[in-house]
């Protein structure tokens, strides 16, 4: 079969690699892709949110099987588009639909989503240009540090955690009122903050039954020690070390299942991946937020511990069979460290020559933010390429990818060297 991945990052390098392993597929094209991808599948240089273009290739190609990496076209609907239009609703697309995409799209949709199904969450409440004076005085009443998150798609950075009263009113009112993410904070949810420990829950659904993929754990401030800003994420970790069977109990019973069964009551169509945003707090686990995709860079230490065929696995979702199928999982760990272009995630410059991807070895490079030019591989973006590396635990595995990063190079390139830090 023919298959459409969108996307161009990490996660859709390790998607690639793993689907063009399986026999069932034949020919595989990503949308725009990078040069990772280019090396293993074809590129299309089509935007994935363009859904006119995306239509042309599917009926021109004979794509069968849509998959959507990245949260864009899934708020914007290609489900939708797929399903409602008589030439394309009888592909399957692997994501949720427009309505399923709001717990992404929208943090106020996402937490009145957990209230109305008794998940465990934080309090919150949310305000508006409007009522920007209500919101200060609200933080008021909570203790500090003061989480703001932007309501709407922010790339990851649209959260600002402030242990000063006065500077996170100063920055709601930055939010609401000055635009500091664009429309994407035209309304902000603060949320009482919670003290534990993060880590990542990925679940694959058909909209009936479920299955919950390995656990992650991603580094997300630019900084050693998790200091400095937000990113897209700097590495992950899987499994996560302290996450125990009863742990693991508590997540599915009372946060997996209730998703699951919130779709049904809701009569939310949902064909895809929830992720899972979590904080341990006193071995209690709480909903920090949703994602409706899988994470980056999760996906490149997720993806290479699944045993299974990944395309019968999105085959099973699309015909609604997911609880006959049996996922295997490898039992090593994988780790996976991301380089980054030096000044990211503010200014920084693009085009920089790669060198040294020949002399990687026990270790897999999936690309992030590259392309081609001619026959090199420059630097495209923030985040460039992240190493992931298998070990019999973290450890051995982190030291691994940190003994391949020292045959990379380019200029000012930057990495984190204590990924794993917390778990030891």
């Amino acid at each position: 079969m023919t298959i459409l991945l969108l996307g161009s990052g990490g996660r859709e390098h390790a998607f690639a690699w793993k689907m063009i392993q399986s026999p069932l597929c034949e020919k595989l094209f990503v949308a725009p892709g990078n040069a990772g991808t280019a090396a293993i599948a074809e590129n299309v240089a089509i935007a994935p949110t363009d859904f006119e273009v995306i239509k042309t290739l599917v009926l021109k190609e004979n794509i069968s099987l849509v998959v959507v990496g990245p949260e864009d076209p899934l708020v914007k609907g290609i489900y939708d588009y797929f399903k409602n239009d008589e030439s394309l609703q009888h592909i399957p697309v692997i994501g949720p639909s427009k309505l399923g995409a709001q717990l992404e799209g929208s943090k106020e949709f996402a937490k009145e989503f957990l209230m109305k199904h008794n998940i465990p969450t934080a309090a919150y409440d949310s305000f508006t240009a409007e009522t920007v004076e209500k919101g200060c005085a609200f933080l008021e009443t909570l203790q500090p540090p003061y989480v703001l998150k932007a309501d709407g798609l922010a790339a990851g950075k649209g959260v600002l955690i402030i242990q000063d009263l006065e500077e996170a009113k100063t920055e709601l009112r930055n939010m609401l009122v000055h635009e500091k993410f664009g429309a994407a904070s035209s309304k902000v949810v603060i949320e009482e903050f919670l003290d534990g420990i993060e880590l990542s829950c990925f679940v694959l659904t058909d909209g009936k039954s479920y299955k919950i993929l390995p656990t992650a754990k991603d580094y997300k401030r630019i900084g050693e020690g998790d200091t400095g800003l937000n990113t897209g994420g700097m590495g992950a970790v899987s499994p996560v070390p302290y996450v125990d069977a009863v742990l693991m109990e508590k997540i599915e019973t009372r946060i997996v299942k209730p998703t699951i069964e919130g779709f049904q009551k809701d009569g939310i169509e949902y064909k895809g991946f929830v992720f899972i945003g979590l904080i341990n707090v006193k071995n209690e686990p709480i909903v920090i937020e949703y994602n409706v995709r899988m994470g980056d860079p999760e996906t490149e230490v997720v993806v290479p511990r699944l045993k299974s065929d990944l395309v019968e696995l999105f085959l099973s979702v699309a015909n609604q069979k997911l609880e006959d199928f049996t996922l295997e999982v490898d039992p090593r760990s994988a780790t996976t460290i991301m380089v980054v272009s030096g000044g990211y995630p503010e200014d920084f410059e693009k085009g920089k020559n790669i060198t040294g991807l020949e002399n990687i070895t026990d270790s897999i490079v999936f690309h992030a933010g590259t392309k081609l030019d001619g026959d090199n591989v420059v630097s495209n973006g923030g985040r460039v390429l992240t190493v992931t590396s298998y070990g019999d635990d973290f450890q051995q595995a982190i030291k691994k990818s940190y003994q391949n990063i020292d045959k990379l190079n380019f200029d000012k390139m930057y990495f984190r060297k204590d990924i794993g830090f917390d778990l030891l």
